[in-house]
């Protein structure tokens, strides 16, 4: 799914209606024809749903340690990960888990601990290079035996946070960046992952492993990257909360790039809380990423202080207008929720962001390739992988067809060494009326006296066709904010016919304050996560 939805403006919202069915009389029938399920391995998991602050409370009192939670989770990930239902999350378990997890027990009986992510495992998704025993591939057979020299900058972090690296999560082989026709969640490397809520639908990319694994609970958080929709997507998708900051709130350095203006990581996590902990412990300036210079004075070491259950209450919320339209299901969901944060003491105003911005697509597409070139032959330049360049990546999957590109190909990599300089005038063309949706966003902002604007993150989840690849379900609400390099979350907002929908909040450069407090007000008063049971179907048995 991803940005391919919006680069490509491919349009097959009937085909989401008829793999779901249509009408509540549908769905009873197809509920009454299904299957009969097995048990939820949520059921009799020790540390199923717990936040943070619970597993901070288990080893403050001694009842559990971080080796003790750290086993637990390496033991689910064996379990419905690797065998069972393989979920097919995580690439590469960490086999330093259990000694980082010993290290934090250790420090904590001296009375020393660290913060919130002491002795927390993390998942991290395949792109972002750790300095130990594990590679970091993009999910490319290509770059198979890549280990990195050093951390990136936000690994640094999360080790000075006392977080536990538990291992590395699946993706959308090079973020989604390879084919027009791929299959979010497959990669060459670690396959296809499914989505724990129905295991025939697509956990959507190209952070899908960090949002499955998250979804599922074989973590307590992970981290995704995205650059239009690789973080938010697959967290609606899955029915968690994830994070897209500001562009320059965390650091690039040390991640396989797309593109230098829209690339960020983000935090993927069950609550709000979660989310905005992991996000204060990876902000930080960093000498090898010029940008989040600009940082400096807006970042927060404590996002948890702007959570306010009041936080809706007198504040203007601009309310995507073109979703009032479309899949009866999803409206029907949107509106419950504009509902709730009216009843929250929120001021809705209507706004058209979508139809503002739906221009400026060739743009994007044409300055992610020319960044992507540049970027990926930067960082393969000084990797360990035995590939060097894009054109090398090329060369090597043609070498290695039946392996590397099995049911989709590699036109989007070729269309991207074509692409000339970054100072050439189609970029810089291009990119001028890309980052044009700053000022889309800002004027909206301005004009209507908004705190926040409103959406449905993504249409639901279609399901997995390695054959065709994905399809649209409509109500993409990423590309706006990535563009722009703007902060978005998404919440859990409900169901349809079990299938997860989230809610969005962006707001202006360095907004994560004002976003956090709406997500926060919201899910605490309509508590829409919902672990998931594994489905092995919508369709009739």
């Amino acid at each position: 799914m991803d940005r391919r939805i919006f680069l490509t403006t491919t349009s097959c919202a009937g085909l989401a209606l008829t793999a779901i069915g249509a009408g509540t009389a549908g769905a009873e029938a197809q509920t009454k024809k299904r299957a009969v399920r097995p048990k939820p391995a949520t059921e009799t998991f020790t540390l199923n749903e717990l936040t943070i602050g619970a597993l901070q409370e288990h080893m403050r009192k001694g009842t559990m340690t971080s080796r003790s939670i750290t086993a637990l989770y390496l033991k689910r990930i064996e379990a419905i990960d690797a065998n069972g239902i393989r979920l097919n999350a995580v690439i590469e378990v960490n086999p330093d888990a259990l000694a980082i997890a010993d290290s934090m027990d250790k420090e904590r009986k001296t009375g020393a601990v660290r913060g919130p992510l002491h002795g927390i495992p993390v998942l991290i998704k395949d792109n972002i290079n750790t300095g130990d025993r594990m590679m970091t591939t993009a999910g490319a057979l290509a770059l198979a035996g890549n280990k990195a020299a050093h951390d990136a900058f936000i690994i640094e972090r999360l080790r000075a946070a006392g977080a536990v690296l538990l291992g590395k999560t699946n993706l959308s082989e090079w973020a989604n960046f390879r084919s027009t026709r791929s299959t979010s969640g497959w990669s060459s490397r670690g396959g296809q992952t499914k989505n724990p809520c129905v295991l025939d639908r697509n956990p959507c990319g190209s952070s899908s492993g960090s949002g499955a694994a998250v979804a599922a609970n074989l973590c307590a958080v992970a981290i995704g990257t995205e650059t239009d929709g690789s973080v938010i997507a697959p967290a609606s998708f899955c029915g968690i909360v994830g994070i897209k900051p500001t562009v320059g709130l965390l650091s690039r350095s040390g991640i396989i790039p797309i593109s230098k203006t829209q690339d960020t990581a983000g935090p993927m996590a069950r609550t709000v809380t979660d989310a905005a902990i992991l996000l204060g412990a990876l902000t930080g300036v960093d000498a090898g990423d010029a940008v989040t210079r600009e940082s400096t004075g807006k970042a927060h070491a404590d996002y948890t202080a702007f959570l306010d259950v009041n936080g809706l209450k007198g504040k203007r919320i601009g309310i995507e207008r073109s979703f009032l339209k479309g899949h009866e299901g999803v409206v029907a969901v949107y509106r419950q929720a504009i509902a709730a944060m009216t009843k929250l003491g929120a001021e809705i105003v209507e706004v058209g962001l979508m139809d503002a911005c739906k221009d400026l697509g060739d743009a994007e597409s044409a300055v992610l390739k020319y960044e992507f070139r540049d970027g990926v032959n930067a960082y393969l330049a000084k990797a360990a992988a035995p590939v060097k360049s894009l054109a090398e990546v090329i060369a090597f999957n043609r070498g290695h067809e039946a392996e590397a590109m099995p049911y989709f190909k590699q036109e989007t990599l070729e269309s991207c060494e074509k692409k000339g300089g970054l100072d050439s005038r189609e970029y810089t063309d291009a990119l001028a009326k890309s980052t044009s949706a700053r000022g889309i966003i800002d004027g909206i902002l301005m004009e209507h006296r908004l705190d926040a604007i409103c959406g449905t993150s993504i249409g639901l989840p279609n399901c997995i066709d390695l054959v065709n690849g994905d399809y649209d379900t409509g109500f993409y609400f990423c590309p706006p904010a990535a563009m722009a390099g703007y902060p978005h979350i998404t919440v859990p907002m409900g169901t349809v016919h079990e299938l997860p929908l989230g809610l969005s909040f962006i707001a202006g450069a360095y907004g994560e304050p004002a976003i956090l407090a709406a997500a926060y007000a919201y899910e605490q008063a309509t508590k829409k996560r919902a672990a998931p049971t594994f489905i092995p179907s919508l369709n009739p048995a």
